[in-house]
């Protein structure tokens, strides 16, 4: 072997195809854009969901639904389930903080607690909603409600 017969790997190096070079090369003439059209000028970028003109599935299918921009998302917390949190960590005040350290919600989300399920636990509650059922059902046991 001397540097006389080097060469690279098999299929390791591509032919370079040189469009408008002369109709002898095979990509002259239009230069492999076709005839005529907005592809085959400078400049064309077809937007994202073009159809060639043909009505675009996007503007072909009827708009619905709204979005309210202010509406304020709850994380939603039954009795059952503060019922189970109290008896598992042995809880005697629940909070947004105290949830937040438990995993139970995120620190950005607010809180509504609602009355499904029974309560029997005396509880300090703070949360940023609360519904009546669910507040008369843990003043009933002599808890504590407080809104954020």
């Amino acid at each position: 072997m001397n540097l006389s017969n080097l060469k690279p790997a098999e299929g390791s190096v591509k032919k370079v195809k040189r469009i408008g070079r002369g109709q002898g090369s095979g990509h002259g003439g239009t230069s492999t854009r076709g005839n005529k059209g907005a592809g085959q000028r400078s400049g064309n970028k077809k937007r994202r969901g073009f159809e060639g003109g043909q009505m675009p599935l996007q503007r072909r299918l009827p708009k619905f639904g709204f979005r309210n921009l202010f509406r304020r998302e709850f994380e939603v917390i039954n009795l059952s389930r503060l019922q189970e949190y109290a008896e598992k960590y042995q809880l005697t005040a629940i909070n947004h903080e105290i949830l937040v350290k438990h995993g139970i919600i995120r620190r950005k989300h607010r809180v509504k607690i609602l009355g499904n399920g029974e309560l029997k636990i005396k509880l300090d509650v703070r949360a940023n909603a609360i519904s009546d059922s669910a507040k008369k059902a843990i003043e009933a046991v002599g808890g504590t409600v407080n809104l954020v």
